[in-house]
């Protein structure tokens, strides 16, 4: 029985795999065109994958095309001559691969070309490859480079160069020699060092590997149902894609998480209940994807306001890769562009995991976030039936903020202008672990909105949160709120507001919007420390 895949690359007869039929034949065509193709994307997207199947399948049809596969991953910090020394190996092996492959013997002068020739720099490296063209004629030779951002920084410019005089020069006995190069990485090539010059290659042509749209998830969740026989419900499928934003590695890892880890019987569909029980384990486990995103964002102490900036304003930020914090964001796959052309992040678990991030599950606190008086803390603000009651809960949140007053200002690493929603998600997430429920994020209904779900007991309780930006911005997130609610079926809803100016006016209000029931808080935030304590 095959596996989603999770690990490394993914084999058709081992592993469900999404066939990617438009962008393949998409790159092939760039293939055939003679392009010189660029790939940066984040890990874990399935570029090696990809460009692999694609040059299987091209070389499969069309046996004059020659597939090279190389791999730049070890080099970074060898010399320029050994990088040139090991290329000239790694191009002999492929050689060598390939005619195995196909059943043949190496032509006898080919394989005493190859013999006999040691690169040694990026002249020798354009010469070979005119030479190469003259033994080969009836061949179009396709390399792929994976990895190309560990080419060592001494060779980089040089190597471009190389590249694409070869693009520009005449062809050689009908063909240029590489015919088509496809260059991988995570670094754009915009980003790589050449010493402050200017990019040496700007023949590329683009190439983009999207995120698995929903008719690509269904088809890979599908050829786990037709082999094995377990359906999963239409709503666990469409959730999975929501809050995955169709990336592969949490893709495959939910459904892995589903169908390998939980011991759901076959006969069983998949339903909502189990999708939250895997949905709440990829958001506390540490694989090696969200290892990878919490490395990243913690790279630069600026990219914490920035992303907090997204989150949490109407109008965010502007999606502009000539920001080198944005652009580091975007290579790391942490924000993409949105449809209004400001930066949104990723995806939901990918916001999770941030504000977990940043927000301090220690914050010194925890002891007040409840009454002197309470008796069972958590267990104060459930119905005899086990349902939450949110107003109560939040009415204590509201409370608590009042009564710890400036001592939030001492919040460790959490800046002061977003420390209301970082206490907030702290108090609800330390709440709902507690009480054994399940929470997560939606960000799909608006920028500046950062909808918090919440599940018990058979209950979805949806609290959305928002800084103050005015009386409109206020009025307007209330229908926004109304909308959401009437899309996820869900009659009453949360509205809480952090108003961090100097004189903030606090309100409660529960109102009936569209026969909606809608519980709104204006909580003030201390944003000094009273001179009587200095």
């Amino acid at each position: 029985m095959r596996q989603f895949g999770t690990q490394g690359r993914v084999y058709p007869e081992k592993h469900y795999v999404v066939q990617r039929a438009e962008e393949l034949a998409d790159f092939i065509n760039r293939v055939k065109n003679g392009k010189y193709i660029v790939l940066f994307a984040p890990r874990q997207t399935g570029k090696t994958t990809f460009f692999r199947w694609a040059l299987e399948k091209l070389s499969a049809a069309e046996p004059d095309y020659f597939p090279i596969h190389l791999d730049f991953e070890d080099y970074q910090n060898v010399a320029s001559r050994a990088f040139y020394e090991y290329l000239t190996e790694d191009i002999r092996e492929e050689f060598e691969t390939v005619f195995y492959k196909r059943g043949q013997l190496l032509p006898e002068a080919l394989a005493r070309f190859l013999e006999n020739t040691t690169l040694t720099d990026h002249v020798t490296m354009r010469r070979f490859f005119r030479q190469l063209a003259r033994l080969i004629p009836e061949q179009r030779v396709v390399i792929v480079i994976d990895e190309f951002d560990g080419i060592p920084p001494t060779v980089i410019t040089d190597f471009l160069y190389a590249l694409r005089r070869i693009y520009l020069s005449e062809v050689v006995e009908g063909f240029r020699c590489p015919f088509s190069v496809g260059i991988t990485g995570v670094k754009s090539v915009a980003q790589l060092n050449y010493d402050g010059s200017v990019s040496p290659f700007n023949i590329q042509d683009e190439f983009s590997l999207p995120n698995f749209t929903l008719a690509q998830v269904e088809e890979l969740l599908g050829q786990y149902t037709d082999e094995v026989g377990q359906a999963f419900a239409p709503e666990v499928i469409v959730m999975l894609h929501r809050q995955t934003g169709g990336q592969p590695f949490l893709v495959n890892r939910l459904a892995q998480i589903l169908t390998e880890e939980m011991d759901i019987p076959k006969s069983e569909t998949i339903g909502m209940v189990h999708f939250l029980t895997a949905h709440t384990q990829i958001l506390e486990e540490r694989n090696v994807n969200i290892t990878h995103l919490i490395t990243n964002i913690r790279r630069n102490p600026r990219f914490q306001r920035v992303l907090m900036r997204i989150t949490s304003y109407d109008n965010g930020e502007i999606f502009n890769l000539d920001n080198e914090v944005i652009s580091q964001l975007a290579t790391y796959g942490v924000v993409k562009r949105g449809a209004d052309r400001r930066c949104e992040i990723a995806n939901p678990i990918y916001l999770f995991r941030i504000l977990q991030a940043f927000t301090p599950m220690i914050n010194g606190l925890e002891e007040e976030y409840y009454p002197p008086e309470s008796g069972d803390r958590e267990k104060d603000y459930l119905t005899d039936a086990g349902v939450i009651n949110m107003e109560r809960l939040l009415d204590n949140f509201r409370d608590f903020i009042a009564r710890v007053g400036f001592r939030i200002l001492q919040v460790p690493e959490t800046p002061q202008e977003y420390v209301g929603q970082c206490l907030l998600f702290a108090y609800l997430d330390r709440f709902v672990r507690a009480v054994q429920g399940n929470m997560h994020l939606e960000v799909q209904t608006g920028r500046g909105r950062a909808d918090l779900v919440i599940f018990r007991a058979g209950h979805k309780h949806i609290v959305e949160t928002k800084i103050w930006q005015g009386q409109k911005s206020y009025q307007a997130g209330k229908q926004q709120l109304a909308a959401y609610l009437q899309s996820e079926g869900t009659t009453e809803g949360y509205y809480v507001v952090f108003d961090y100016r100097q004189t903030p006016e606090p309100r409660v209000e529960t109102e009936q919007i569209e026969a909606l029931t809608i519980r709104s808080y204006v909580i003030p935030v201390v944003q000094e420390r009273p001179s009587t304590f200095s």
